[in-house]
């Protein structure tokens, strides 16, 4: 019997769970899932008779390795500075690892080690990064083995709520780790434009958007992310002339949200204390210009440069900012005083559907031609726990971690899914999940 290991239990896991649980019986797997709160990994699990559930303090090694030395595969869903602990004693104990998140260079430094202890780091694996390495590099591929080169590459993803559900002002609610939502934009973004380097700052990230339009789905605005060039080399396009990679939000949330980092309530570098004897509109009142809390709307407006009848300002309002409701809680980073704003805010509700966009753009340059294609991916929840993002992040893993215990799998090292070997069979069963993307070329 093969033994794999899922650390931690949280909103991308359920549908990771689901299908390694749905598959336990037929390849005779034991599954044992962890978290710091039991209850959670308990309710994932669901009494079934090949898992176990089991509580886990992630930051004690010696709890680690002890988990990680009685199984054959690690999973993990620890926030993503928490992997490399996790990677550094599946190295020394020879287990295999795969992650959602991205290569940090620690993990990549385990690179060599990981090789000769004949072990796979497998990283980036679930949607962004993950989906988005797989289908582009299919595409990219399939382009080189008709002779032709990439000149233009584009790739956008966003985690939307359904339309159908889409009934606040914002066009957003959690789907994902919210913190992320909240500190997003915090550093410069680079990416390549016509051969030459560019840099947004984060102060202009919100501001310098772009129009991203997918038929039959509508209009979407685009932010860049924060390292677009990273991904030259491992996609093999170093002669393309543009590269870049953006997240995807309905129009008008990027301005919006740019007030908010204006006034300083995204900024997570310092702590507000004894914040539960604040209200809100006293905690707004703190990060803007003058005294007159009676005055507050206008004071806000004129520092943002806004009228109070403007759909911006508007949003700040409906969000509760200036609200005579004391914070609750006693400390926190105003980003962190914010985050736990928006989870009330911006919570899917019971019956609610999320909704992930990913899309691509490729212009090519053959012998004789030039052509032009597009990649759409367009997926909704099933429900507000099996939700779209869950099962976008966790099927890739759950995919790539049977192919591995099958021995499809011969990488070893430090890998992200850029290969045949990985892309090729995880993009056939994800779209027998209903993931997969509409290509046009043109």
């Amino acid at each position: 019997m093969k033994n794999i290991l899922v650390i931690g239990a949280g909103l991308s896991s359920s549908y990771l769970i689901k299908y390694l649980l749905a598959q336990a019986t037929t390849y005779h797997w034991q599954i044992t899932v962890v978290d710091s709160n039991i209850e959670v990994a308990q309710n994932k699990v669901a009494n079934h008779p090949n898992a176990t559930a089991l509580a886990l303090n992630a930051s004690n090694n010696e709890e680690v390795a002890q988990l990680v030395s009685a199984n054959d595969l690690i999973i993990s869903l620890l926030p993503a500075t928490m992997h490399i602990h996790v990677a550094r004693i599946c190295v020394m104990l020879k287990k295999h690892l795969i992650t959602a998140s991205y290569v940090s260079a620690e993990m990549q430094s385990l690179h060599h080690e990981a090789l000769a202890n004949d072990v796979l780091l497998l990283n980036e694996c679930g949607l962004d990064p993950g989906i988005d390495h797989l289908s582009a590099m299919k595409m990219i591929d399939e382009v080189k083995a008709k002779g032709g080169s990439i000149d233009v590459f584009k790739s956008f993803c966003g985690g939307l709520v359904a339309p159908e559900f889409d009934d606040n002002p914002w066009n957003y609610k959690f789907t994902w780790n919210p913190r992320n939502v909240v500190v997003a934009g915090q550093s410069t973004a680079q990416y390549l434009e016509h051969q030459e380097l560019k840099f947004i700052p984060p102060q202009r990230i919100f501001t310098q958007t772009e129009e991203v339009n997918i038929k039959n789905h509508g209009s979407f605005e685009s932010y860049a992310n924060r390292d677009s060039l990273s991904y030259i080399k491992p996609y093999g396009i170093e002669n393309a002339h543009t590269v870049l990679r953006g997240t995807l939000r309905k129009k008008g949330y990027a301005k919006a949200w740019n007030n908010l980092v204006k006034l300083g309530l995204t900024d997570d570098s310092f702590i507000i204390h004894n914040t539960q004897n604040l209200t809100y509109r006293e905690l707004v009142s703190a990060f803007t210009p003058g005294n007159d809390l009676a005055q507050l709307e206008k004071r806000v407006c004129d520092f943002l440069n806004l009228t109070q009848e403007q759909d911006e300002f508007k949003k700040l309002v409906w969000l509760g900012l200036f609200n005579d409701t004391k914070i609750n809680l006693s400390e926190g980073s105003p980003a962190f005083i914010l985050q736990q704003l928006l989870q009330q805010k911006w919570k899917l509700q019971k019956g609610e559907l999320d909704m992930i966009v990913m899309y691509h753009e490729i212009e090519a340059s053959y012998p004789d031609k030039k052509e032009k294609i597009s990649s759409a991916l367009v997926v909704k929840g099933e429900n507000e726990v099996l939700t779209a993002m869950s099962k976008t992040v966790g099927l890739p893993m759950a995919i790539a971690a049977k192919h591995l215990m099958l021995g499809d799998i011969k990488l070893r090292g430090v890998v992200i899914p850029t290969m045949p070997e990985l892309y090729n069979p995880i993009l056939n069963e994800l779209a027998e999940y209903g993931i997969s993307f509409e290509e046009k070329s043109y």
